[in-house]
């Protein structure tokens, strides 16, 4: 089987549109299928559907190679690989629902494509239950994403590798022809994503970005297990961050130190209020799960999302502790995604704060650069939103930093402190300087930054 010119990538969303967007920007003639018809109709205007750095400009670029359905036979007609990259969001007992995978595969069962690719992130076992529900004469691989929310694009055309699940040898050649220009980045780097300063200079030394083959159950559970290994860490540090704060270490100096052991390292060790999105937190549940059926108490996991779900309140119980009673105190949340570079608000910290800060009383008034109209349909109505955040903080007790959007960090904060009826700045993503913010006459905590919380007064 030659390279694969013709793609079907099989959902819309930050996956599969990144990897549609890529493979189209690398010479492949990509067709995208949805089911979701305004979404596909957006597509064809060149419309973004999300927010993501760059994703607007690689759409317009990639145009010509890029077509956009809701009819799968539109879709599969002479496609020679098909990329299934349809969500597999967590059911209430913390598994994979998998409803909208197994429609995409019983789609395609009625289509000839002699390669589907499960890009989806997938309970160990999925892949050969897709082998029997396609039939003979499909090969699938498994070929999770390492993508970041905010930089999936970048990751996607810049990653640090590539990994291939499948049991034919000629699954894997086809599929290196297709990555082959990622493997060897041999592209030209796009303006408005350029490609990592480390990477173009590892390249001219003739590095490859490696493509690892493993069995279909490996690749399964590498998947899971990077995100599991990453969120540990994120828990890991916010413990230490909170045992930082009772004794009056600063988190910051804790990690310079421990981070510079090549055995360790810095990666993922910013205290704050713990993951969100939509990787880890279904992830890691999904992964807990999948190790209890199959007998097995995973302590450590189960303890890694414990801490995490009790870091995002950590932020109210330092209002409280400052404010005193929060009833009828007005608190501003300066931000909502989950994270900067992004509008996605699954598993956002600040969705819990604003609920348990209503549920104690407070005025709640939120704002974000990006998140905003989105966060407008599933906050609250009692919360107001403001799109700028000098106005949300008029005559409010009490700024909480939920997400470290450098707007936020470049604010006049000496006008912030003007317009406030008190001076209160918790930092719930230590993006601010606390010095300085003290300097300005801010009663100022961060997570772990070094002052015990009784040592903070108005």
């Amino acid at each position: 089987m030659e390279k694969a010119k013709t793609v079907t990538v099989v959902g819309a969303g930050y996956v599969g549109l990144s990897t549609a967007v890529a493979l189209a920007l690398l010479g492949s003639e990509v067709r995208v299928l949805d089911t979701n018809a305004a979404r596909v109709e957006g597509l064809k205007r060149g419309e973004p559907p999300f927010y993501e750095p760059g994703l607007a400009e690689s759409l317009a670029e990639a145009a010509p190679r890029l077509r956009y359905t809701t009819d799968p036979a539109e879709a599969y007609d002479g496609s020679e690989v098909a990329i299934v990259a349809v969500g597999t969001p967590p059911t209430p007992a913390g598994h994979a629902d998998l409803r909208y995978l197994y429609q995409a595969l019983e789609t395609l069962a009625q289509h000839r494509v002699g390669l589907v690719v499960i890009k989806s992130t997938v309970p160990v076992g999925t892949n050969q239950e897709a082998k029997r529900i396609l039939g003979p004469g499909v090969a699938v691989a498994s070929n999770p994403e390492f993508l970041r929310q905010g930089q999936a694009l970048s990751d996607t055309l810049y990653p640090e590798r590539i990994l291939v699940g499948a049991e034919e040898e000629w699954v894997f050649g086809v599929l290196e022809r297709l990555y082959g220009p990622l493997v060897e980045q041999s592209f030209e780097e796009l303006p408005w994503l350029p490609r990592p300063k480390a990477l173009r200079e590892a390249v001219a030394r003739g590095y490859r970005v490696p493509l690892v083959r493993t069995g279909l159950e490996s690749a399964e559970l590498a998947k899971y297990a990077a995100n599991a290994f990453l969120a540990t860490r994120i828990s890991f540090i916010n413990e230490i961050a909170n045992v930082a704060e009772a004794v009056g270490a600063d988190i910051e100096e804790v990690v310079q130190a421990i981070g510079l052991d090549p055995r360790i390292g810095p990666h993922f060790f910013k205290a704050g209020l713990g993951y969100g999105g939509s990787c880890f937190p279904k992830d890691t549940r999904a992964l807990a799960y999948l190790a209890k059926r199959g007998g097995y108490d995973f302590k450590l996991l189960r303890a890694v999302i414990e801490v995490n779900q009790a870091q995002r309140y950590r932020l109210v119980e330092k209002a409280e502790a400052v404010l005193g009673r929060l009833n009828g105190q007005t608190v501003v949340l300066l931000g909502l995604a989950f994270k900067p570079g992004t509008d996605d608000l699954r598993e956002a910290p600040s969705l819990e704060i604003a609920e348990e800060l209503l549920a104690r009383g407070a005025r709640v008034r939120a704002t974000d650069p990006k998140a905003l109209e989105l966060a407008k349909q599933i906050l609250d109505p009692r919360v107001e939103t403001f799109t700028d955040p000098l106005e949300a903080v008029e005559g409010a007790d009490a700024v909480l930093l939920v997400t470290e959007w450098p707007e936020y960090r470049a604010l006049d904060w000496a006008e912030v402190k003007r317009r406030l009826r008190r001076a209160v700045v918790l930092d719930g993503r230590n993006a601010l300087d606390p010095r300085a913010m003290e300097a300005l006459g801010y009663v100022y905590q961060g997570i772990g930054r070094g002052r015990k919380l009784s040592e903070l007064a108005l």
